[in-house]
């Protein structure tokens, strides 16, 4: 039977292996990492139910495919407690494995996007807007879309720095897009997003029962972005029992699912990012020098918005069309004093306060008087005017959502550690 099945799907899988008892089988279980295990039920010391009920508890995550010769309905009860997704009976023509085989990888498949797009989805700020190009002409920007043509085709891990707004995001999905990974997922994790006692979980998975609230076992976000890109922002926020376990990932390339007593292998692009200074990080002992020289192989910097010349108005351009367009509204005019007032201005919240003051711009139907204007020839009053907008812009949000600032972190497209920073600085 089992030379029948490796004939059968040999030519037809990546890789197809066979084990004579579930001793052997549990063996290369634990050195690697199957999309599917078809077992058959009666079996020599053990029958197959109670085997895979046994591995589902210690940490296995793939699916199987029971094979048996009884077809009673207590076997198939048992079997699907057990976790088993698919009852073929004996005797079988080679057809019929074939479309379970295929019904369980679409399974896979399908759930794995569902999660991941959905993953994303909360994860976004900008939704879909300019996520996978880089913007502008400025000769800072080209280095860097030359920088990423450079490495994207690479296996190497990269550490993407700037600040708070830069576009980190939209950098890694260039790299990405450039791979040869372009067709797997693309994971963006927000280390600082996810609360310290949930991160492992999240990162790694979990078997059933693991920790209070596991009411089923569950995959990590590295074992669904297999065969793709994880991108981990505020990598900085990362706590440090978690920096250990992410250092085993990136040299073993292998994760154990909490409560798990099995590793799974993986097959992963890392791209990480920052917007602070690792380096000083790791002087003051809150980011662990061995995790930070792993990472830092290949760094890319995203320049912020004032040093990258006359991009500010470009990218206002873009964000007024689709904008406009997403918000059924029409488009305010981007006038010379309007232009000057854009090229003057600092942009402390960059490319992110940029889309932030146009959005609000569509809302009011035309830009504030404070922005726009002969009054922006004063540099200085106009940054104040700004910085006046933006703090009752956000007081605003702050009493809409009745003081929650993770909602309203969300309704502004910023990070909640954004609001908390400005409101400790407002003394609010």
């Amino acid at each position: 039977m089992r030379n029948f099945l490796v004939r059968t799907l040999g030519p037809r899988c990546k890789r197809v292996d066979e084990a004579a008892d579930t001793q052997e089988a549990a063996r290369k279980l634990d050195e690697n990492r199957f999309d599917i295990v078809i077992l058959d039920n009666i079996m020599p010391g053990k029958n197959g139910v109670d085997w895979l009920a046994e591995q589902r508890a210690i940490g296995f995550f793939a699916d199987a495919i029971l094979i048996t010769a009884y077809a009673d309905l207590d076997t198939a009860i048992q079997a699907l407690r057990a976790g088993a997704v698919d009852f073929v009976l004996k005797p079988f023509r080679s057809n019929q494995i074939l479309n379970a085989v295929a019904r369980c990888l679409d399974r896979v498949r399908l759930q794995r996007e569902n999660y991941v797009l959905q993953y994303a989805l909360r994860a976004s700020s900008d939704h879909a807007l300019l996520r996978d190009n880089l913007i502008g002409d400025s000769a800072a920007i080209r280095g860097v879309r030359e920088t990423i043509s450079r490495v994207a085709p690479l296996p190497t891990s990269i550490l993407l720095t700037g600040e708070s707004g830069t576009g980190k995001e939209v950098a890694a999905r260039s790299i990405h897009t450039l791979s040869d990974r372009a067709d797997k997922p693309f994971v963006p994790v927000n280390c600082a997003a996810i609360p310290p006692d949930m991160i492992e979980a999240e990162l790694f998975g979990h078997l059933k029962g693991a920790f209070t609230g596991a009411d089923s076992s569950r995959d990590g976000l590295f074992l669904y972005a297999h065969g793709g890109t994880l991108f981990l922002d505020e990598i900085g926020e990362l706590p440090l029992p978690l920096q250990s376990k992410l250092l085993r990932v990136l040299e073993d390339r292998r994760v154990r699912p909490v409560g798990s007593e099995r590793e799974a292998s993986v097959d992963l692009r890392f791209i990480f990012a920052t917007n602070a200074d690792l380096q000083k990080a790791v002087e003051k002992g809150r980011f662990r020098p061995d995790l930070f020289y792993r990472m830092n192989v290949m760094r890319i910097h995203l320049p912020p918005l004032k040093d990258r010349g006359n991009d500010v108005q470009d990218l206002a351009r873009i964000f007024m069309a689709k904008l406009s367009q997403q918000l059924g509204m029409p488009p305010v005019a981007i006038d010379k004093s309007v232009q000057a007032a854009l090229a003057s201005y600092d942009w402390p919240g960059n490319v992110r306060e940029l889309r932030n003051l146009i959005e609000r711009t569509l809302i009011l139907g035309a830009f504030p008087d404070d922005f726009a204007g002969p009054r922006h020839e004063d540099r200085a009053e106009a940054v104040d005017s700004l910085a006046d907008m933006e703090r009752q812009h956000i007081l605003a949000v702050l009493k809409e959502t009745n003081g929650n600032r993770e909602e309203a972190a969300r309704r502004l497209g910023i990070s909640r550690k954004t609001i908390d920073r400005k409101c400790a600085s407002w003394n609010g």
